[in-house]
């Protein structure tokens, strides 16, 4: 009789989760940006949810995207950040390589918002899938305010796409 209940128990949050994903694809359909991300480094959201500059934390990405174009690799940008004491946006002293580089390819930096990069692919593991195509992906161009300029960004994209 449990393993009935449990049953019943899991088709009804799998039955949610699909509701709630179609309610958070249309509003993506409809241009309505959606992120899942509550901070990341030089950004905030304000109380409607819209990304607005933390001009302390900008300068760090601005000084990240300058490093890399004056010639500087994530590692020995890593290393400059932890030698002068600048901590990551949850506040650590050691910065990973991984995440410099996801600084430097991620479009928010200069307005722009790419939504659903990502998908849950198991409900019940809450594994995360990049979507290489499996479902739609919307774009929004100047969402919100740059922290970097679209030539920046730009160059940097090119300077990535060499290596």
């Amino acid at each position: 009789m449990t393993g009935i209940y449990a049953g019943f128990a899991q088709e009804e949050s799998k039955n949610m989760s699909d509701n709630i994903k179609w309610g958070i694809r249309e509003r993506m359909r409809e241009g309505k940006v959606c992120l899942n991300c509550t901070r990341f480094l030089g950004y905030d959201k304000d109380k409607n949810g819209r990304l607005v500059v933390v001009e302390s934390e900008a300068v760090i990405v601005r000084k990240i995207f300058e490093l890399y174009l004056n010639g500087w690799g994530v590692r020995k940008i890593k290393k400059y950040l932890e030698e002068n004491g600048i901590k990551t946006v949850t506040g650590k002293d050691v910065w990973s390589t991984s995440t410099i580089d996801r600084i430097l390819s991620n479009e928010k930096y200069v307005g722009d918002v790419l939504m659903q990069k990502s998908f849950t692919e198991d409900i019940l593991t809450g594994k995360r899938k990049k979507n290489e195509g499996e479902l739609d992906m919307y774009f929004i161009e100047n969402d919100h305010e740059a922290i970097v300029s679209r030539n920046t960004f730009t160059m940097v994209q090119k300077k990535k796409n060499k290596k």
